[in-house]
């Protein structure tokens, strides 16, 4: 079945006002973005902000010797592009890295700066969105430095399954190397130890989370204090429901 994307499926554009829709939404650009697609550079200009609608953004640090690791990422709940109302010059600390493949709604920065001058609900939403993604970007560094691979695996399986419309992904098993800022091996080991408890099954490149719950128990506490975070910040986005059985999600490891 062909995705149809609609400006409403980025639950942050959905949250506003009709008023305020039918002052954005005409200036709305539907865009595909492509697995491993860059959208900005480190310090490069930015002329858009991003509304995802199916599709997962990483924001990656850049160290000097080329390496690089995941400090969150950006996928409907938000957009990307903070920097353009924090008074940060217009240019991103960091890269912006497609980590699953979709669509998303730019908006020129223009249009964006005259309706966040407003002081209206936009920029309520917009501010509230960033606490919460500096939530996910303090608790990636803790994560990073004192859990285990397998946990940082987990925990990063979950944010992105919250963010995804359906439960497929597609990308290498160097890009989740990336992410997570270990090296390949690392992340067979941690998924061969998450697929002999039970909780995922790993063969021919395809991960295949059959038991959330228990990922949720693996998980290190990291997971829950960013969802904690951004259930109460975000108070716009759909309810999460009691999960009555295992969910599964699809990725395939290229």
């Amino acid at each position: 079945m062909t995705y149809r994307a609609e400006p409403n499926h980025n639950h942050l554009l959905a949250a506003l006002s009709p008023n305020v829709q039918n002052r954005l939404f005409p200036h709305l650009e539907l865009v595909p973005l492509p697995l491993r697609a860059v959208l900005f550079e480190c310090h490069q200009p930015m002329g858009h902000v991003y509304f995802p609608t199916n599709s997962i953004i990483s924001l990656q640090y850049l160290l000097e010797d080329g390496a690089s690791t995941a400090i969150s990422i950006v996928g409907n709940e938000g957009l990307l592009g903070v920097s353009l109302y924090m008074g940060g010059d217009e240019c991103m600390l960091h890269r912006s890295l497609v980590q699953s493949a979709g669509y998303a709604y730019r908006l020129p920065k223009q249009r964006l700066k005259e309706e966040f001058d407003r002081h209206g609900e936009l920029l309520l939403l917009m501010l509230r969105y960033t606490q919460a993604l500096l939530t996910q970007v303090s608790q990636t560094a803790v994560c990073n430095r004192n859990h285990q691979i397998y946990q940082q695996l987990c925990r990063w399986l979950l944010i992105s399954m919250d963010r995804l419309e359906d439960n497929h992904l597609t990308m290498t098993q160097e890009f989740i190397a990336n992410m997570l800022g270990v090296r390949r091996e690392g992340v067979t080991e941690a998924a061969l130890k998450l697929q002999r408890l039970g909780v995922i099954s790993y063969s021919r490149g395809l991960i295949n989370v059959l038991d959330r719950p228990k990922l949720e128990e693996l998980s290190c506490e990291c997971y829950s204090v960013v969802r904690e975070e951004t259930d109460l910040l975000l108070n716009y986005l759909p309810q999460r429901q009691v999960i009555k059985k295992p969910e599964s999600i699809a990725i395939a490891v290229l």
